[in-house]
C-alpha cells in the first residue's frame, strides 16, 4: 500500500474539479476521482492520466452520483478496497445550476440541484469522517474541503436554489470544524467568485467583458486560483472553519 496520502475528489472531471485535481497531484496524494455519468467518464480518465504522468501518483476513478447515499457509500467502499483505510482528505466539488428565476424553476430541478450541491456533502461527510478520526490527530491532520461559492455568502438573482445549497455548504464547514477539532479534522470550504468555467466560455464578448467590469480586480478569475486555495487550506495546520473566497474583490467577506 502506498505511504502517499490520499484524497477523494467528487466532480473532478472538468473545470475547479479537474484544477482540483492537479493541486492534489502536485501535493503528492493519490486521487479517487469521482465522476457521474459515461459521458464525462473520458474526459475524467484525461484529467487522471494527465495528472498521473505528471505527478507520479496514483489516480482511481469511480462512477457515482453522489445526489445519492447508496452511490456514496459505493464511491468510499471503492476508494478503501482501492488505497485502504486512511483517506486523508475529502473535496466536496460537486455541483450544477439550474439559473432560473424561482416562479419558473421545476421542483425537480431544485431538488436535483440540492442533492448534487448540499446532499452529496452531507453524504460524503457522513460516511468519509469515521475513517478520518480513527486516524488523524495534531501531527497527521485530516482534511475537509468543500465548494461554495459567492452565491452563498449573498443573493444572485435567478440562483434561489444554487444560493441555498452553497449556503448550506458553509453552515455544514463551520458545525463540522468545531465538532471534529480535536480529533485533528480539519473541514473548510471556498466560495469562488466569477471564475473561467465552460459556462463562462458560452458567453458571448460583451457580456463578458460586462461581468469582469463588475469586479474591482477587473478580470474573471482562473481555475488555478481555487486550485491555489485548495493548496492553502491543505497545508495550512492551523486554519479550520474558515471561508475562503478569491472573487478579485466582488464579495468581502
Amino acid at each position: 500500500m502506498s505511504e502517499r496520502k490520499v484524497a477523494i475528489i467528487t466532480g473532478g472531471s472538468r473545470g475547479i474539479g479537474a484544477a482540483m485535481v492537479d493541486k492534489l497531484g502536485e501535493l503528492n496524494y493519490n486521487i479517487v476521482i469521482n465522476y457521474n455519468s459515461d459521458h464525462s467518464k473520458a474526459k475524467a480518465q484525461e484529467v487522471a492520466d494527465a495528472v498521473s504522468e505528471k505527478y507520479g501518483v496514483e489516480t482511481f476513478l469511480v462512477q457515482a452520483n453522489v445526489a445519492d447515499f447508496d452511490s456514496c457509500q459505493h464511491l468510499v467502499d471503492e476508494a478503501v478496497q482501492h488505497f485502504g483505510d486512511k483517506i486523508d482528505a475529502l473535496v466536496n466539488n460537486a455541483g450544477v445550476t439550474n439559473n432560473s428565476n424561482w416562479v419558473d424553476v421545476d421542483h425537480h430541478a431544485y431538488e436535483k440541484l440540492i442533492g448534487v450541491n448540499l446532499m452529496s456533502a452531507l453524504h460524503m461527510t457522513h460516511l468519509v469522517l469515521p475513517y478520518m478520526v480513527n486516524h488523524a490527530d495534531k501531527d497527521h491532520q485530516c482534511n475537509i474541503v468543500s465548494t461554495s461559492s459567492v452565491g452563498g455568502l449573498t443573493g444572485v438573482i435567478n440562483q434561489a436554489d444554487y444560493c441555498a445549497s452553497k449556503s448550506g455548504i458553509i453552515g455544514l464547514t463551520r458545525a463540522l470544524a468545531l465538532e471534529f477539532a480535536k480529533q485533528g479534522v480539519r473541514v473548510n470550504a471556498i466560495a469562488p467568485g466569477m471564475i473561467m468555467t465552460d459556462m463562462l466560455r458560452g458567453v458571448n464578448q460583451d457580456e463578458l467583458n460586462a461581468l469582469a467590469a463588475t469586479i474591482p480586480e477587473g478580470f474573471i478569475g482562473d481555475v488555478k486560483d481555487i486550485a491555489g486555495a485548495l493548496g492553502y487550506i491543505l497545508t495550512a495546520g492551523y486554519l479550520t472553519g474558515q471561508v475562503i473566497s478569491p472573487n478579485g474583490g466582488l464579495v468581502l467577506s
